[in-house]
């Protein structure tokens, strides 16, 4: 498939990059953090806005241990359900969200954790779901999603290729409408570790259309992305890096968003198109930087040129140097003086 739609974005070959603010669990708990994450990523010109659905008891277990990056920043004294129990939002909170975003201009995600939270986004009318990198060999989340028949953003982050396949493939069993993206689940991640040309063996192994969600820190790895192919971006946005959280730390505050954003337009103007020519400026400066065969010496009509009377300089008024040998031998139609082009009207049965 070469394009897809969510919302009112196309997104696939000859569109633009689809960029996805992130706001994860960065609004703390907060309708009205969440509120200004939207307003932020609207003044960031993103194309969309996502959070995360889920109902705590059916994401993780009590008791669970946090990620180490999460107890450097929350402590170690709560548990990852005691955590991630603060940070859960309800139906009527996304219903809020969704209907903000859609005043605001902006396409409004959210990454579902489990069934009730995926059959919750549908029914409130989400355009698009995320499938997060933990859950890319639940396999029954992934059917149920899928079937949804609406564009699936599979995240890779901790895959082995193998497991890259089974997802995609019970993916497309049943929805064509796929996005993969490379991801690397490390909070932040190190540049080295972006693992981008995966980007290109995902495109070529499974025939679809390619993002990244961006874990490092800086806008780099993302424009290398865009660059290399990649259709849609994601990268978590915060209101405040200092704000307490499991994700603020890693993730880009406004003004660095906004730069993304821009960044990522003018990498997509750079790219041009496949197609080598020259553009019309090129076309001006053509004859002046390009160069032609000139008379070294005058030329009389009727003589054999050799090479002693011929040189390659600018202008390109005269016929092109890759024709130099077959100049050589011709016989001259007329005379050709000194420091003039030599011109095809010049020689006697010259042909290119």
């Amino acid at each position: 498939m070469k394009t897809i739609r969510i919302g009112r974005k196309e997104i696939g070959e000859g569109k633009p990059c689809f960029v996805i603010a992130e706001a994860g669990v960065n609004h703390n708990g907060k309708v009205s953090i969440a509120k200004k994450l939207v307003d932020a990523a609207v003044q960031a010109r993103a194309d969309a806005v996502k959070f995360q659905s889920f109902k705590t008891e059916e994401l993780v277990e009590k008791g669970t241990a946090k990620p180490a990056y999460q107890s450097k920043a929350l402590g170690k004294k709560i548990s990852q359900d005691e955590m991630i129990k603060s940070l859960e939002l309800k139906e009527k909170d996304f219903r809020e969200l969704l209907g903000y975003c859609k005043r605001q201009g902006i396409i409004f995600l959210s990454t579902p954790f489990d069934f009730e939270s995926a059959d919750m986004l549908e029914k409130i009318g989400v355009s698009a779901f995320k499938i997060g990198s933990g859950e890319i060999t639940n396999h029954p989340l992934i059917e149920h999603i899928a079937a949804k028949k609406k564009p699936v953003l599979l995240s890779t982050g901790m895959a082995f290729m193998s497991e890259v396949a089974e997802a995609v493939e019970l993916v497309k069993k049943i929805n064509q409408k796929l996005v993969l993206m490379q991801c690397t689940s490390s909070y932040p991640a190190k540049t080295e570790n972006a693992n981008l040309l995966v980007l290109h063996e995902y495109m070529k192994r499974f025939n679809c259309i390619v993002g990244y969600s961006d874990h490092t820190l800086g806008i780099n790895s993302a424009l290398a992305a865009v660059a290399l192919g990649a259709k849609v971006v994601e990268k978590h946005i915060t209101i405040d890096r200092a704000m307490r959280g499991p994700d603020h730390k890693a993730s880009t505050e406004p003004n660095e968003m906004r730069k993304l954003v821009e960044a990522i337009r003018e990498v997509e103007a750079s790219l041009g198109v496949k197609e080598k020519k020259p553009i019309g400026k090129e076309m001006e400066l053509r004859k002046l930087a390009r160069k032609s065969i000139f008379a070294r010496i005058k030329i009389n009509k009727g003589e054999r040129i050799s090479k002693r009377m011929l040189k390659i300089v600018r202008p390109a008024e005269g016929i092109q140097p890759k024709f130099f040998s077959r100049v050589i031998g011709s016989i001259a139609a007329r005379n050709i003086p000194t420091g003039k082009p030599v011109k095809k009207i010049d020689l006697s049965g010259f042909y290119e």
